[in-house]
């Protein structure tokens, strides 16, 4: 949610005409721009770093754009402790990329969140969820084991033999044994009638509200989970968390707190990164383009309400208030 959100959110780039808007437009020939950024929030939120590749010819201004994974990279760090060059380990194929050291200019953008432990590489929000995520993957492989098991508790055989016998012989019981697994064992066998002889009983054993619980857990763990990344939970569609109003309102606080915030870093970073690699067209601004995203056109909405309210304020103040320019004079 948060990758193609942010992805989804454009990024202007000034002045006008500028190659640099052209290549996050198109950034290779196997991704659109679109597709490279949401691969490039995507490993940021899942490892904490990620990294982009600038490739060109020559040592001249980028001509494509490349996402690495992060589980390839690695920081080279110099004597004073800052990066000077990073490597990407695939296999058996290693490449290094070093920073130059006269400009400062690097053919890798390494994006990462804030560690407050780790001077070379950023903390997912994965790590800070971690307890949360065991909990809903351990009910869901309680739930998946309720499944298999026909989707019911286990039980017990109770054996009560001739003569007041309460114990198997051990050939009887290994042929029990493998009866129930090859017959009454896994999805495929849910419902099948148990046969039973020679003074065998089924007992069935009922779940206890604790072990019911485990449906809850997930949920509470699922919100844990979204809380960690800044996801509002209600909009994961939890029971009884969703009602319309709520929602609109979460979605709102989603694209301010966590998917622009995410899409302006990544802009501020492109613009340090590639903005003056073409010196003849001047630096490179880069901003998100926040009125082209249709989750916050009740936002906009609501301003230009207020605006066109203010009697007080000329036509120039009122435009400038919406952040749109003035016609030129005719």
């Amino acid at each position: 949610m948060i990758a193609e959100a942010a992805a989804s959110a454009p990024l202007r780039v000034g002045p006008g005409r500028h190659p640099l808007a052209r290549l996050l437009a198109r950034p290779n020939p196997e991704q659109t721009g679109v597709e490279l950024l949401e691969a490039f929030y995507g490993h940021l939120q899942v490892a904490g770093n990620s990294f982009l590749e600038a490739a060109s010819i020559d040592e001249a201004a980028p001509t494509e754009i490349y996402v690495l994974r992060p589980d390839r990279m690695s920081v080279i760090p110099g004597p004073d402790g800052w990066p000077i060059g990073w490597e990407h380990r695939a296999g058996d194929q290693v490449r290094r990329f070093e920073r130059d050291p006269v400009s400062g200019e690097a053919p890798i953008l390494h994006l990462k969140l804030f560690h407050p432990a780790d001077d070379w590489y950023g903390l997912s929000p994965m790590e800070a969820a971690a307890f949360s995520i065991d909990i809903h993957n351990a009910g869901g492989a309680w739930n998946k084991a309720l499944i298999d098991n026909a989707a019911r508790p286990s039980g017990a055989l109770v054996f009560t033999g001739a003569g007041g016998a309460d114990r198997l012989s051990e050939e009887q019981f290994q042929r029990l044994k493998q009866e129930l697994e090859e017959m009454h064992v896994g999805a495929a066998n849910a419902g099948r009638p148990m046969l039973l002889e020679g003074g065998l009983e089924w007992r069935p054993m009922s779940l206890s509200p604790a072990d019911m619980d485990f449906i809850e857990a997930r949920y509470a763990a699922a919100r844990d989970i979204a809380l960690a990344f800044g996801v509002p939970p209600m909009l994961l569609g939890i029971p009884g968390d969703n009602t319309y109003s709520n929602y609109r309102e979460a979605n709102l606080a989603f694209w301010r707190q966590t998917a622009l915030p995410l899409a302006m870093k990544a802009a501020r970073g492109f613009e340090a990164w590639l903005g003056d690699r073409w010196p003849e067209f001047g630096r490179a601004a880069i901003e998100v383009d926040v009125d082209a995203v249709s989750a916050l056109a009740v936002e906009r909405e609501a301003l230009w309400a207020r605006i066109a309210g203010a009697d007080f304020l000329s036509d120039g103040e009122k435009r400038r208030m919406a952040g749109v320019e003035a016609p030129a004079p005719t």
